[in-house]
């Protein structure tokens, strides 16, 4: 960097991601990182992050520069504006608060210095910060990481991190802008050496083609209960699901002017070793009882295909049973409330 100075990083969602997320930007030493706890707080407050990386090897009791548990409201707080903030959270617009939201005490809507990062799944997950901080660079991560946080506090990463930084479309912005700000991102993220992080020139192309793996595999794994090697296996499941789903997201994503191969099909359920036996995020999230990321990795593609004329029938369906199964969660956790049950009628 041209400064020299320590860009000063807010992350906001310290799980499997944003743990690797700080680890790689403190590493590379050209980032100052706070990292927004919920859940794990305690955890990683008291004795830090217990990681085992195939990238950074085992560290015992590790912290980034500051840990919170919640988003600082830099003016109440008379703090500087933050360079980069960092979203790894799950996006779960169906469910309040909403992210952007969430962020505000840090991020006014009048911002022009900070460049938010969205290391999250999904299509059009930019659209609310374009309309809340249409000032604001936004930038978009794919994350192609294997990670998990088996308990609080715990990350096991087996798989290497590799991160896709590119800039969404802001009409209010030079282009240049989004641009500078990523290649900027991917210097300071992999300063380190330890990850793979690239600048991404085509975000629609990268998010389109991640989606034939998560709107697909992703619920319909949820949805049946089984890995991605037993869905393979399962009579029925992979040419009668698994493959004309991903045929539609194929055609959705072509018609929209996204041009995705053939091949990514056959890529995309192999890309999980069958013996691994691996629960997709969504799936693990039913298991927990957890509220599950439907409306951006399943239902904006379904929206967004429908509108330009494609025939959708296997996404429709997996949609219309995630939004059941969110529905659930929501009864479960007291958002819903239902009208008592009657006892039955007796002679």
């Amino acid at each position: 960097m041209a400064d020299g100075q320590k860009k000063n990083v807010l992350i906001v969602g310290g799980g499997a991601v944003g743990a690797i997320a700080a680890l790689n930007l403190e590493v590379g030493g050209l980032a100052s990182v706070t990292v927004v706890l919920r859940s794990n707080f305690n955890a990683v407050n008291e004795g830090g992050y217990t990681i085992e990386s195939c990238d950074h090897g085992v560290l015992k009791s590790w912290k980034p520069s500051h840990v919170r548990n919640e988003v600082p409201d830099i003016e109440k707080e008379n703090l500087p504006p933050y360079d980069y903030i960092i979203l790894t959270t799950k996006n779960i617009p169906d469910v309040p608060p909403s992210i952007s939201s969430l962020i505000s005490p840090a991020l006014t809507s009048l911002n022009k210095h900070t460049t938010l990062v969205l290391i999250q799944n999904g299509l059009n997950i930019e659209k609310p910060f374009l309309k809340s901080h249409p000032q604001t660079p936004v930038l978009s991560g794919v994350s192609l990481i294997g990670s998990a946080e088996i308990k609080p506090g715990v990350i096991v990463q087996d798989d290497r991190d590799r991160l896709l930084i590119g800039a969404f479309h802001n009409p209010q912005l030079e282009p240049a802008i989004g641009s500078q700000k990523a290649k900027e991102f991917v210097e300071i993220y992999g300063k380190g050496g330890k990850t793979e992080c690239l600048f991404e020139s085509d975000v629609l192309t990268s998010r389109w083609r991640k989606l034939v793996y998560n709107a697909c595999l992703n619920p319909i794994c949820a949805i049946t209960g089984l890995d991605t090697g037993r869905i393979r296996l399962a009579d029925g499941g992979l040419e009668g699901l698994v493959r004309p789903a991903m045929r539609e997201i194929v055609e959705a994503a072509r018609k929209v002017g996204v041009e995705l191969v053939d091949e990514v099909v056959d890529f995309m359920i192999g890309v999980d070793p069958l013996e691994l036996y691996l629960a997709p995020s969504m799936l693990a999230d039913v298991r927990k009882g957890n509220f599950i990321e439907y409306e951006n990795l399943l239902g904006e593609p379904l929206r967004e295909g429908k509108a330009v004329g494609v025939a959708m029938p296997t996404l429709q369906v997996l949609y219309n049973i995630a939004k059941a199964i969110q529905w659930r969660t929501k009864e479960e956790r007291g958002l819903i409330k239902i009208p008592p049950k009657k006892n039955a009628m007796t002679n």
